[in-house]
């Protein structure tokens, strides 16, 4: 997909004015636990001084295209080998544990070895339900949580992707590669997991996150494109028969 960059739109362009992104959980079972996406507001940290950092114009308009996304659960992990060589993960936590092993598994993975990037340093993924969706073309890009600060720092480092959300939304994970294999990760509740950036067909245009509703229409579509990764090696090979299924309207604000 090709973005065509204009700086002026007339009032009345369609592709001028604010773009509206719509979030929902792709699956509501147990769906408390997950915090709302949040955009980004580091003007509410100082507000006494008219030169403070948090109010610098260019400090504003970067963080206004991010969405920050927080870990649901307290996790803290340890990676090992079984007997026959195999990579594991082991849960520290153990009785102490807020949430059950059983469910923890169907969170948390380890990828097969032989799909890691690098030989020795393990790929892990926590699988979430967050959809982003959109009736123009936006990009989304899952970036580390820069603006934020954690003590102690990771043992590896976060890598996402980047893709159009209005004609191949999909749930998002955390993908997490362990470069120091000898520390643990250690994440807790609420804490920032990664930033979403929303990328618009134009650098003077702004959105609108919005809770949307899951119709049936969304569902269907969702449907036809779950799972493709599967089936092929490229997805994005897919985008042009995706266009051509694609309902004209996806996102509905939920009442």
């Amino acid at each position: 997909m090709e973005f065509s960059i204009q700086y002026t739109r007339e009032a009345d362009d369609p592709k001028s004015g604010i773009v509206q992104i719509g979030w929902l959980l792709d699956n509501e079972k147990s769906s408390i636990i997950y915090f709302p996406p949040e955009r980004i507001r580091s003007a509410d940290i100082n507000r006494e001084h008219a030169k403070s950092a948090s109010r610098c114009p260019a400090v504003l308009n970067l963080e206004n295209r991010y969405v920050l996304v927080r870990c649901p659960i307290d996790l803290h992990i340890a990676f090992e080998r079984d007997p026959e060589g195999r990579p594991v993960l082991r849960n520290l936590l153990g009785d102490k544990s807020s949430i059950r092993s059983n469910k923890l598994k169907k969170m948390l993975s380890i990828t097969n070895e032989s799909e890691w990037r690098v030989p020795g340093r393990p790929i892990i993924q926590l699988a979430l339900p967050y959809l982003f969706i959109a009736d123009e073309p936006v990009y989304l890009s899952q970036v580390p949580p820069f603006f934020h600060y954690d003590e102690p720092a990771l043992p590896g480092t976060i890598f996402g992707g980047r893709f159009p959300i209005d004609i191949w939304p999909r749930p998002l994970m955390w993908a997490f590669e362990w470069h120091n294999t000898q520390k643990e990760i250690r994440l807790k509740r609420g804490q920032p997991l990664f930033y979403c950036q929303f990328e618009l067909d134009s650098p003077e245009r702004n959105f609108q996150l919005i809770e949307a509703q899951r119709t049936e229409a969304l569902d269907s579509y969702l449907q036809s494109i779950s799972a493709a990764v599967n089936y092929v090696n490229q997805t994005f090979s897919l985008f042009k028969r995706a266009k051509e299924i694609r309902p004209k309207t996806l996102l509905e604000k939920k009442s």
